[in-house]
């Protein structure tokens, strides 16, 4: 995140205040000493392990191989640690609560379960839905935003439960309880695979009943763009973007053609001199506190590939704007400072769809169904959802 007297920090679930300082701190000094030392180790490496294969060079092919065992044993240490907090991430998971009103609780059924995404790759899903399953008037899926998880969503969840809408919830690969390196998203266009997976999923399991997409802040981002696959649309009644992040820059020019570089080179490196002081994304001192001191809600720096990651599906969706077709509602504050309103501004002049809303909240911060007007903007997301069915009926 940006914050004041040019200290950044990377606490949020939003984009553009996290891929600045990183990209920064890529063309520091310290940082390209400490990549250059790394890219020469890999080429000594490679030179030592071409070498070993000629006869006479025994002992050079001897060392050689005495790195590759020891890199696969580095390798083997850090699979085994991600595949342990994996496991603790997903018993983390288990335990958040999904029930909010102990009152209410007759009044809908709710579950945890896990689906194999795109690559075999274990997806922590929730569901809240009406007690009676004849009851439920749509089913709306949430991708929540960068570096957060689906359980914060319980109170918006209750809300549309209370008004006959089915809820489930996905947390991305790397995120909540899924699998893969807590933070780390090698690709977003791996998070449209797995939406589609769970949209077939519960398509199967409901079949008839109307859906919609919500994606949040990059989760907002990657919903548009699974919007443009006629298959993934054709799923689909229409979406809802809160705070999406489609335009997100970097620092300088050239940070557009070394990204590649580095993302490919260490995509999971982290430049600790990004995480500092930032700004909030509420302004709700208690829905802060709780972000914050959530142990599923990743805190640390942003991994190179993760930023590249947010920068190249920004680049494509501000290119694609006008093949845009899907009924959208599109919500953004007008002082967030994470992701930029103006974008969604564009997204709303420039889509060719037929029903489109934008909704601009004056003063409001990033995180939108966290402010304390969040039962208001719950309110106009459910109005326009039905809005969206009565057009079903005419």
């Amino acid at each position: 995140m940006e914050g004041g007297g040019g200290e950044e920090m990377m606490m949020t679930s939003g984009a553009t205040g996290r891929i600045v300082p990183v990209f920064r701190s890529v063309l520091s000094r310290r940082a390209l000493l400490r990549l250059a030392v790394a890219l020469h180790s890999l080429l000594l490496w490679v030179v030592l392990l071409v070498g070993g294969g000629g006869g006479g060079r025994g002992d050079a092919g001897e060392g050689a191989g005495a790195e590759v065992a020891g890199g696969r044993a580095v390798r083997t240490r850090r699979r085994v640690a991600e595949e342990e907090d994996v496991r603790r991430r997903r018993a983390l998971a288990e335990e958040v609560a999904m029930v909010e009103d102990a009152d209410g609780e007759g009044a809908r059924r709710w579950e945890t379960f896990v689906v194999p995404g795109a690559r075999r790759n274990a997806l922590f899903c929730r569901v809240w839905a009406p007690a009676a399953a004849g009851e439920m008037r749509g089913i709306l899926v949430i991708i929540h935003g960068l570096n957060e998880h689906s359980g914060r969503y319980l109170h918006f969840a209750e809300l549309l439960t209370s008004c006959g809408f089915g809820v489930y919830a996905m947390d991305w690969i790397g995120h909540g309880g899924s699998d893969g390196l807590h933070g780390y998203v090698p690709s977003l266009d791996y998070v449209v695979e797995d939406i589609d997976v769970l949209l077939g999923k519960i398509v199967l399991e409901n079949p008839g009943v109307p859906c919609f997409l919500l994606g949040h802040s990059t989760g907002g981002a990657v919903v548009l763009k699974a919007s443009l696959f006629p298959h993934i649309r054709a799923k689909l009644e229409g979406i809802i973007l809160t705070s999406p992040a489609l335009r997100v820059k970097p620092a300088h020019p050239i940070v557009g053609a070394v990204a590649p570089i580095f993302s490919l080179l260490a995509p999971k490196f982290q430049f600790k001199g990004a995480n500092k002081r930032g700004i909030p994304v509420s302004r709700d001192p208690t829905a802060l506190l709780a972000k914050y001191s959530d142990p599923l809600v990743y805190t640390g720096p942003i991994r190179v590939r993760t930023g590249h990651e947010i920068l190249r599906i920004s680049s494509y969706l501000l290119h694609n704007l006008k093949k845009v077709t899907v009924p959208f509602m599109v919500l953004h504050g007008t002082a967030d400072r994470v992701t930029d309103p103006m974008a969604s501004q564009d997204l709303y002049n420039e889509a060719s769809s037929r029903h489109k809303d934008l909704r601009l909240y004056d003063g409001f911060l990033h995180d939108l169904l966290f402010e304390p007007e969040r039962d208001e903007i719950a309110t106009d997301i459910i109005d326009w959802m039905e809005r969206m069915l009565a057009l079903q009926t005419v």
